[in-house]
């Protein structure tokens, strides 16, 4: 008898609280992502200037502190952060490059909109890159309005989307 052919074992991906010590992991995420996931919008110029914010250690460390993001873990290793905000802000959303298109960030934006949910925020917005736009998108974040932001002095264009939440119940309070 023949043993049926082995299925590669199923990533998991498990979604936890910061962590005082994750500073410098969730800055090797943000880095990734954006030399390695932004090149198709963005211009190495813009790149450079967007990775400037994660230049100074000191201040990115207070910054992540600050923001208190979820870490997503993919098989155990760091490979994404997001943040919700009280005003429904979430300000920081990253996946490193070789953790993308894995479920990451939909696994991520899920545990935001439940959070977002149980604190009784009723919409969702953020600044989205180019890159990620169609994500937001297909998680049913529409775009508000579209804008240049000045970062080190460099333009960079992105999104700011929205997504209204619905009810515990599912129903849409439109």
């Amino acid at each position: 008898m023949t043993e049926p052919a082995s299925r590669p074992p199923a990533t998991a991906i498990r979604i936890r609280d910061f962590r005082s010590g994750d500073e410098a992991l969730l800055r090797q995420v943000f880095v990734s992502a954006i030399d390695g996931s932004t090149d198709g919008h963005y211009s190495q110029a813009q790149r450079e200037a967007w990775l400037a914010g994660a230049g100074d250690v000191a201040r990115w460390n207070l910054r992540i502190q600050r923001l208190q993001p979820f870490v997503a873990l993919h098989d155990g290793v760091v490979a994404g952060y997001a943040d919700l905000q009280p005003s429904g802000l979430i300000d920081h959303f990253f996946v490193a490059a070789d953790h993308a298109h894995r479920g990451v960030g939909s696994a991520l934006l899920q545990h935001l909109q439940q959070q977002a949910r149980r604190r009784g925020i009723v919409e969702l917005h953020a600044h989205v890159s180019l890159s990620a736009e169609r994500f937001f998108k297909r998680h049913g974040f529409r775009v508000k309005q579209r804008q240049t932001v000045r970062v080190a002095g460099i333009g960079l264009d992105n999104a700011v989307m929205c997504k209204h939440m619905e009810s515990e119940a599912g129903a849409s309070a439109d």
